[in-house]
């Protein structure tokens, strides 16, 4: 299977019937292969300038800088129910099409995803995984090139093309193994996230953990959480970088001192007058005060001090049970976040009950035994070199490798 294939010539799309024609004859595929060329340094939403798709007989690459193309087609064909849409590493080509067309891309495989259950390693690269399945290599020097700059240049467009071209064989690769290892339902069901558009919307009130803030005090937590949502909107609503309208480090400061006035807002650190005496630093101290005036019951909380929250877990338990799944993982040739998180494992010792790991392959492959050694009712040991479970009481050893 290995076999080096010989791909089609690529052909550069700029006009609309190009589009229409070569979407309409892609739709009929069993699959196709796709992946995206953007810019984001100077915006929020990424801007589309080039979009690979790869047929059975077509390498096409669609010029989507060319003022007045029309796209439609291209969404019709990624809303193809029969139609599988293939990528390597997903989400921001399907954070794309999202903004581009207000809904996402139906029936995709992920060959990263695929990757890690067939036993890669955790978020293989597409250059690694091509050279480990093919035995051929890729020439990513182009990878941080402008794709917005035209003409695009020979080595770029063989770049874009390589994106897609070997991606057909990588699935058609993975696929037979995982049908083989009988995990294509694995896939299917860490898929399934990337059907959820809350996925690639986040709610902008939660926003303000990412900062990690050092204070448990609610009331700048809750002006904190109105500042950075607020900065979201004006991010979207402009077109920038968040940190173009304002920096992390200066909305911490601004939540701690909640200025009420212009002149207070001018005191903090990285905010000019040009901003402060602005529209962004009026809106700004709205969504300050905004925050001050949350009741006290409404405010949030750092989640380390969330009522109802258990003790943290000991280290020494959570160390064992990073052991089991480092085994689990390796035995079962799966990416270990795949099978649980840290966060997870840490829940899990609190007694949690409704969590991934402990349904479906997760919790035969490493769950109920995670479950059974917080119980107590197994232990672990080292026999020969090899490290074993065993139920307590019993006469034998189970080997790690065997299934209860």
């Amino acid at each position: 299977m290995s076999k080096k294939r010989v791909f089609p010539a690529p052909v550069m799309i700029t006009t609309s019937a190009g589009v229409a024609s070569i979407c309409a004859k892609l739709q009929h595929e069993p699959f196709v292969t796709i992946d995206t060329e953007f810019v984001r340094e100077r915006t929020y939403w990424p801007r589309l300038c080039l979009v690979q798709l790869g047929g059975v007989d077509d390498v096409a690459l669609i010029d989507t800088c060319v003022p007045g193309i029309d796209l439609s087609p291209l969404a019709a064909l990624l809303a193809e129910p029969d139609c599988v849409k293939v990528f390597h590493a997903a989400r921001q080509d399907l954070e794309i099409f999202l903004h581009l067309f207000g809904r996402l891309p139906v029936n995709v495989f992920d060959t990263q995803v695929a990757a890690m259950v067939a036993g890669f390693g955790e978020q293989v690269g597409y250059d690694n995984l091509v050279a480990s399945l093919t035995g051929q290599s890729i020439d990513k020097s182009h990878r941080f090139s402008d794709w917005a700059a035209r003409p695009l240049s020979k080595a770029q467009i063989a770049y874009a093309s390589a994106d897609v071209t070997h991606l057909r064989v990588i699935y058609e690769m993975l696929l037979h193994q995982l049908e083989e290892q009988g995990r294509l339902a694995w896939v299917k069901d860490e898929l399934s996230a990337l059907a959820d558009e809350r996925v690639f919307r986040p709610d902008v009130q939660k926003l303000w953990k990412k900062l990690k803030p050092r204070t448990h005090n609610r009331k700048v937590l809750a002006i904190l959480r109105e500042i950075v949502a607020w900065r979201e909107g004006a991010a979207q609503q402009e077109d920038v970088p968040r940190q173009r309208i304002i920096r992390d480090e200066s909305l911490l400061e601004i939540a701690a001192a909640h200025p009420h006035t212009i002149a207070q807002l001018i005191r903090i650190r990285g905010v000019t007058a040009e901003f402060a005496e602005g529209p962004l630093g009026r809106a700004l101290l709205a969504a300050v005060q905004q925050g001050e005036q949350c009741p006290e019951e409404a405010r949030p909380e750092l989640p380390s001090r969330r009522k109802g929250d258990g003790p943290r877990a000991p280290a020494g338990v959570l160390a064992l049970l990073k052991v089991l799944l480092t085994v689990r993982s390796e035995e079962g040739k799966v990416a270990s976040r795949l099978i649980a998180s840290a966060e997870e494992l840490e829940r899990l010792v609190q007694g949690e009950q409704d969590l991934p790991v402990l349904t479906g392959w997760r919790a035969r492959l490493f769950g109920r035994e995670a479950q059974a050694l917080l119980r107590g009712e197994t232990v672990l040991c080292v026999e020969k070199g090899q490290l074993r479970i065993i139920e307590r009481g019993a006469h034998a050893p189970m080997n790690m490798g065997q299934k209860g």
